[in-house]
């Protein structure tokens, strides 16, 4: 039996702002170890094939939004981790379509295969317990079953949908489904905690990619039609697979549980391929940080409660989460906030209104702030820019370019640069000149004039630019050859 990932990687994590931002989310950054989120997610099944020799695990395929297509291949080589395919959304259109996609890459690259569907932004902490449940429901899946998994709560949560159990099914930890439900008030949820027929919903399911094809076209012809188009007539490019944008721009919107799991639940209907929907109990302590609070419980505290990371000092502070990324944050006599501190923004909420962080950064986009959006550290698909210090007329960037990367050619209408090597060694063109810099060594480049920068080594480029004229934009590059087929303007 193949068994294939599905990382849907698509959320922007605004709640976790200022951390994680438009450009850079969530599940790109390390915010349990030294691992990101997506990382561990992509680990995650590992340990199944180990535990299940029946089981044979492939290279997960991953749905993203374009603009993090470089950010998540970079994060894959890090941890030496293969793809099937790397699908990317020109435009969001929730988890049903991304799902939809991702089987007609699995189909395409395999022979029907089971698919684990997990968002890119979880935690798990006990991964044995996942494996022994994820094992179960590659082996209902096998039989035409959609799964998904309940997590068994811990607290009268009013912030998920819940999962109503029915019958146990005969021979496996699983139970058929007895409903979906949106996500209730305090008191309601307070009663289905007490009950213990509910569970929260995941967001995590299991099932062949035949019949998961087979459900969408059944319940929303409409997504099929679009997805198969879109997916039909996209294109590879380099390690990625672009959609047709046409096409997809008409798909409708919705969910994996709205589109398909809670119809088939409440239909019953027969189905030569689709044998109905299940679910597996899951108490391996999972969490969707979906905000600074949910972070706060999965993170190691002190005696007092606190979660402390970074530079920071504390003193008589209790039940709080205060974070340092740039400087000294030093924190007096409080209880129950958030602090977070970054180059450009610093956050400070009561715990308790923690869901209310996304409110921010509303507000910031509409006030065309870039802070939702950015942090003073830039990604690109050769390394990253950070801002140092910014003047009327001059700007002073580090620049990180990564071990046999390479900027564009290109060319400046408004400013001249200066180059000062950091570290390793760079590879120079200007103009008809071609050239090598080490440590500490520098050149310039003037307005007008044709340029490039490379890193021809195996660590690292560091150095420092210091750019001086009358607009210092980014949009002031005109490419004439770029290997990362950005456009020319």
């Amino acid at each position: 039996m193949q068994l294939l990932p599905v990382i849907l990687s698509g959320g922007s994590g605004s709640r976790l702002w200022p951390l994680s931002r438009e450009h850079y989310p969530k599940q790109l950054l390390p915010l349990i170890d030294d691992a990101t989120l997506l990382q561990q997610t992509v680990a995650r099944p590992d340990g199944v094939a180990a535990l299940f020799p029946e089981i044979e695990l492939v290279a997960p395929v991953i749905v993203c939004n374009v603009e993090h297509r470089f950010l998540i291949a970079e994060q894959l080589r890090q941890v030496g981790k293969r793809h099937s395919a790397i699908v990317l959304e020109p435009t969001g259109r929730n988890t049903a379509p991304a799902l939809t996609l991702a089987a007609l890459a699995a189909v395409s690259h395999h022979d029907d295969p089971v698919l684990l569907v997990m968002a890119a932004d979880h935690v798990i902490q006990k991964l044995d317990v996942f494996h022994r449940a994820a094992a179960a429901g590659a082996k209902l899946a096998q039989q035409g079953y959609l799964v998904t998994f309940g997590i068994v709560p811990s607290q009268a949560e009013t912030g998920y949908g819940y999962i109503r159990r029915g019958s146990a099914m005969k021979d496996t930890s699983a139970c058929a489904i007895q409903a979906f439900v949106e996500k209730p008030d305090k008191t309601t949820a307070e009663s289905y905690l007490a009950s213990g027929e509910y569970f929260w919903n995941s967001g995590m399911f299991m099932m062949r990619a035949s019949v998961w094809l087979a459900a969408i076209q059944q319940f929303q012809p409409k997504i099929y039609a679009s997805c198969e188009q879109a997916y039909r007539q996209g294109r590879a490019d380099m390690d990625f697979y672009r959609l047709d944008e046409a096409a997809f721009a008409l798909c409708p919107s919705d969910s994996i549980d709205y589109a398909v799991m809670e119809k088939l639940t409440a239909n019953r209907l027969p189905s030569p391929k689709i044998a109905g929907t299940a679910v597996i109990p899951l108490d391996a302590g999972w969490s969707d940080i979906g905000a600074w609070s949910s972070l706060w419980e999965v993170k190691t505290r002190d005696p007092q409660g606190n979660v402390v990371s970074g530079d920071v000092f504390v003193q008589e502070c209790a039940g709080s989460y205060l974070a340092s990324h740039s400087r000294l944050l030093a924190c007096v006599g409080i209880d129950n906030l958030i602090v977070v501190e970054t180059s450009d923004a610093v956050l400070v909420a009561n715990k308790d209104k923690a869901q209310d962080v996304k409110k921010i950064v509303e507000w910031l986009k509409k006030q065309g702030r870039p802070e939702s959006q950015t942090h003073q550290r830039v990604y690109r698909p050769w390394g990253s820019y950070e801002s140092v210090v910014d003047g009327a007329r001059f700007q002073v960037k580090r620049i990180v370019v990564n071990p046999e990367a390479a900027l564009s050619l290109q060319m400046h209408h408004h400013r001249a640069e200066h180059w000062i090597v950091v570290t390793g060694t760079a590879r120079v063109t200007r103009g008809d000149e071609v050239f090598l810099l080490s440590e500490n060594q520098s050149t310039y480049i003037p307005l007008g004039t044709t340029h490039r920068l490379e890193n021809p080594g195996k660590v690292p480029l560091e150095m420092i630019e210091v750019q001086s004229g009358s607009y210092l934009g980014e949009d002031d590059i005109v490419r004439f050859s770029d290997q990362y087929g950005r456009s020319p303007a």
